[in-house]
C-alpha cells in the first residue's frame, strides 16, 4: 500500500502542475506561443541537462557493464509491444491515419516527460538504468515511429540516413558527454558551479514539462476529444492490459528487479503527446490525438498507483 500512496502523492503532484498550465492557456494569461517556447526548452536545454546530470553522477564501470542488460530489456519490450500496437489499432479503427495515432500510442507510451518524472520521485536510484533502458524506444520513435506513423507521406525524409540524423540532438550528445564524464571521473574536477547548473536545469524539467502537457491539452476541444469511444479502448489497453500482461509475464521470468521496474514503468505511462504536436506541424486533424492525450493523462492519475501496487505485490 505504500508504494500505492506515494505513486498517488506523485501523480496527484504532476496533476496539480497539468492544472495550472491548462488554467494558465485557457485563461490567456501567457502568450500564444508559450508551448512551444516551452517545448524548445525542455528538448535543448533541461532535458539534456538532466541526461548529462544523470550520467555524469551515475554513469560507472559497473553501471557500463551491465548497460546491455537494459539495452536488451528496452529492445525486447518495443519489440513485443510494435507488433500487439499494430493489431490492436486495425481492431479499434478502419481509417489508415486513425490507425497510425493508435499504433504510435500504444508502441511508445510517455516514457519521456511523465515516465522521467515518476521514475525520478519513486525510484531515484535506478534512474540511471532507466535513461539507458529508453535507448532502444528512441530508436524506434526516430527511426520508425514519428517518420513513417506521424509524418505525412510527401514529407518523409528519404532513407535510414536521413532518419537516423535525428540521433543529433542534445539530449543524445549530453548523454554521450555524461557516459565519459562519468565512466573516467571527470565529475569530481569539474567545478561546483558547474555542476550545480547542470543539476537545478535538470530539476526544472519536469515541472515544466507537466506546465508544457497542461497548455497542450488547453488546446484540446473537448467535446470532441471525448465523443470517441475507440479512444477509450485504446486508452484502457496502454493504461491497464498492457502493464498487467507485462507484471504477469515479469511473474514468470527471472529479471533483476531493477530492470523489472524499468519495464514496468516505461509500460504504464499515458499516451505520449507526439501523436498531436508532429501531425499539427503538419496541418492534420489532431482531434484523435488530443483525445488520446487527455483521457490517458487523467486516467494515469489512478491507474499507475494501481499497476505499481499489484507489480509491488507480485514481482518484487
Amino acid at each position: 500500500m505504500s508504494i500505492f500512496l506515494s505513486t498517488l502523492n506523485q501523480m496527484g503532484f504532476l496533476c496539480v502542475l497539468i492544472v495550472i498550465g491548462y488554467i494558465l492557456r485557457k485563461l490567456k494569461a501567457v502568450p500564444d506561443n508559450t508551448a512551444s517556447a516551452l517545448s524548445k526548452l525542455e528538448n535543448k536545454v533541461l532535458v539534456p541537462a538532466l541526461v548529462l546530470g544523470t550520467f555524469m553522477e551515475g554513469f560507472t564501470v559497473s553501471s557500463f557493464s551491465t548497460a546491455w542488460q537494459y539495452i536488451l530489456g528496452g529492445a525486447v519490450v518495443v519489440g513485443i509491444s510494435i507488433p500487439v500496437a499494430i493489431i490492436v489499432s486495425r481492431i479499434c479503427s478502419r481509417d489508415a491515419y486513425i490507425r497510425n495515432l493508435f499504433t504510435y500510442g500504444l508502441s511508445f507510451s510517455n516514457f519521456g516527460f511523465v515516465g522521467n518524472a515518476v521514475v525520478m520521485a519513486l525510484f531515484p536510484a535506478v534512474f540511471t538504468d532507466y535513461l539507458i533502458f529508453v535507448i532502444p524506444l528512441w530508436f524506434m520513435i526516430y527511426v520508425w515511429g514519428v517518420p513513417i506513423l506521424l509524418i505525412p507521406k510527401d514529407e518523409k525524409k528519404s532513407g535510414i540516413l536521413g532518419r537516423l540524423k535525428a540521433f543529433v540532438n542534445p539530449m543524445f550528445i549530453a548523454m554521450l558527454i555524461g557516459m565519459i564524464f562519468g565512466i573516467c571521473g571527470v565529475t569530481k574536477y569539474l567545478p561546483d558551479f558547474a555542476v550545480s547548473s547542470v543539476k537545478t536545469l535538470g530539476d526544472c524539467m519536469s515541472p515544466i514539462a507537466m506546465l508544457l502537457t497542461g497548455m497542450t491539452v488547453a488546446e484540446i476541444d473537448l467535446k470532441k476529444a471525448l465523443s470517441n469511444f475507440s479512444v477509450y479502448a485504446v486508452t484502457a489497453v496502454r493504461l491497464l492490459i498492457i502493464p498487467l500482461i507485462t507484471i504477469g509475464a515479469l511473474c514468470l521470468i527471472d529479471v533483476p528487479y531493477p530492470l523489472a521496474i524499468c519495464i514496468i514503468c516505461s509500460v504504464s505511462m499515458p499516451l505520449g503527446l507526439n501523436t498531436i504536436v508532429i501531425p499539427k506541424a503538419y496541418d492534420l486533424d489532431s482531434t484523435v490525438a488530443s483525445g488520446m492525450a487527455l483521457i490517458s493523462h487523467l486516467l494515469s492519475i489512478g491507474t499507475i498507483p494501481l499497476v505499481f501496487m499489484i507489480f509491488e505485490l507480485l514481482v518484487k
